[in-house]
């Protein structure tokens, strides 16, 4: 009787401190992510911008990426607060520190903190591995377009019907 309440109270007491732990993962640990989702054909951006002059005037694209709309705080972002006006195959943080594409969660997470946070966690986006061993999370970018990253909204729709039983 007395093992079996040291293992429940073992258990309990794991309970408590796994998502502590889990909350303790190293900031500056690099999670393993698949490839970002480019369009094809677009990266390297340095195969075009590389013979453009750095134009970094605010304003609606006209020439090139006319696809893309910003929608992410436009009243104060601008595609050079997040994306190299020197080296465009990165994007760099606040610092100006350069950060690949591969680690773009370091760059949406100076803005979103708490979300970077349980991403790390495995509690925000998608993360596939071992419990206590090596793991695979997707990007932001994955999920969220991180130039309009709020999903839209869905038509709700009508409750189901609550099948019936023969006879009633």
């Amino acid at each position: 009787m007395a093992a079996r309440a040291r293992t429940s109270m073992l258990l309990l007491i794991g309970a408590l401190l796994a998502p502590q732990a889990a909350a303790q993962t190293p900031v500056n640990e690099r999670p393993e992510v698949p490839p970002p989702p480019f369009t094809d054909g677009i990266f390297p951006c340095s195969g075009c911008h590389a013979s453009l002059p750095v134009n970094r005037a605010r304003r609606e694209l006209q020439e090139m990426h006319t696809d893309i709309v910003l929608k992410h705080d436009e009243q104060h972002r601008w595609c050079l607060d997040c994306h190299d006006a020197a080296n465009r195959d990165v994007l760099h943080l606040a610092s100006g520190e350069p950060v690949p594409f591969e680690e773009s969660y370091r760059l949406c997470g100076q803005c979103h903190g708490e979300k970077l946070r349980d991403w790390r966690a495995g509690v925000h986006g998608r993360r596939v591995g071992e419990w206590n061993g090596r793991k695979s999370y997707l990007l932001c970018a994955h999920c969220h377009n991180p130039h309009q990253p709020r999903f839209k909204s869905i038509q709700p729709m009508p409750a189901p019907v609550r099948p019936t039983r023969p006879g009633q």
